[in-house]
């Protein structure tokens, strides 16, 4: 969920690790049912290839080995997600598999040209083809800019701190919510997410109309914040208040709950990588999570998914693709 070019956000990692200075590849689990099975997938036998994916870095897996093809800069790894599908289904690089995700998309990088530091990406959807029988969609982050909400809570909440009070103090404060919520008592950022909504839907018109014959999963985001804002003091020690541990974990489930939605209405089906990474999270223990903090273990990105986590949201997608 990177914002614009970045691959992942060492800006956020730089600020906490400033402000506090003082992975596992088993088998796959089972995964939780997907709250977006729908209608679509009783009684029809799982997709062969041709398969597409689709997405952002999320999908992508920036930072761990092996990386694979290219262009460098999208940062894929022979290890994520869509590589863990494939495998299973049986299907190979090449005719039987393409993934062209990339580290920094956006929705328009679906559609347009993506540079990285690393070269040029062609438009993603441009892989798809009549042929094509399966597509998986990872995407809406970078939209909303996640990360830079990542990093300006950060700021928000390290600025109250130093200036206004002891972060840590009391569940209720939350800078970081007050900066996004205006005048008026909106939030902000409902606006960012119904505009990436709005792209969404118009994207998977797009890939129905490239590849008629495809079934469609767009997948969520796993969770990177657990439910008590307690479990983080000792991953994000005071540079994060309680009050926008919350705040930040009800903006991914509205993010989450729009990708559903819009998934639903377009004749696909929603992928719930969420609930099966509940108590996987960035603040849980090294053996356990899926998602890095802002300082990660090694081969891994901050605040990404790891190999651990690659292989619980493919899981999530057998599932689903499985039925």
């Amino acid at each position: 969920m990177e914002v614009g070019r970045r691959r992942w956000p060492l800006g956020l990692a730089g600020l906490l690790l400033t402000a506090a200075c003082g992975a596992g590849t088993g088998g796959l689990s089972k995964p939780a049912p997907p709250t977006g099975a729908g209608p679509t997938t009783s009684a029809v036998a799982a997709p062969s290839g041709p398969y597409v994916a689709l997405g952002d870095s999320y999908t992508a897996g920036p930072a761990i080995d092996p990386q694979v093809g290219t262009p460098t800069g999208c940062g894929r790894s022979g290890v994520n997600y869509p590589s863990l599908v494939a495998k299973e289904l049986g299907l190979a690089a090449g005719p039987g598999f393409a993934d062209v995700s990339c580290s920094g998309a956006t929705t328009a990088d679906l559609t347009g040209v993506q540079r990285t530091a690393g070269g040029t990406n062609a438009p993603q959807l441009d892989a798809l083809s009549p042929a094509t029988r399966l597509v998986t969609l990872g995407i809406g982050g970078n939209d909303v800019g996640f990360v830079d909400v990542l990093t300006v809570c950060a700021m928000e909440d390290l600025r109250h701190s130093l200036f206004g009070g002891s972060t840590g103090a009391s569940a209720d404060q939350a800078p970081c919510r007050t900066h996004y919520t205006s005048a008026e008592g909106q939030d902000q950022l409902r606006g960012k997410v119904d505009t990436a909504g709005e792209r969404l839907a118009d994207l998977l018109r797009e890939i129905g109309r490239r590849a008629p014959q495809a079934r469609v999963y767009v997948v969520g985001y796993p969770a990177l914040l657990p439910a008590d804002p307690a479990d983080c003091a000792q991953t994000l020690g005071r540079t994060v208040a309680p009050g926008d541990v919350g705040f930040l974990l009800a903006e991914e489930r509205g993010l989450n709950a729009m990708l559903e939605q819009r998934a639903r209405a377009a004749g696909a089906v929603y992928v719930d990588t969420f609930a099966p990474s509940v108590g996987h999270d960035m603040c849980s223990g090294k053996e356990t999570r899926w998602i890095e903090p802002p300082i990660p273990a090694a081969g891994s990105a901050p605040v990404h998914p790891n190999a651990r986590g690659q292989q619980g949201m493919a899981a999530a997608v057998l599932g689903a693709v499985k039925g």
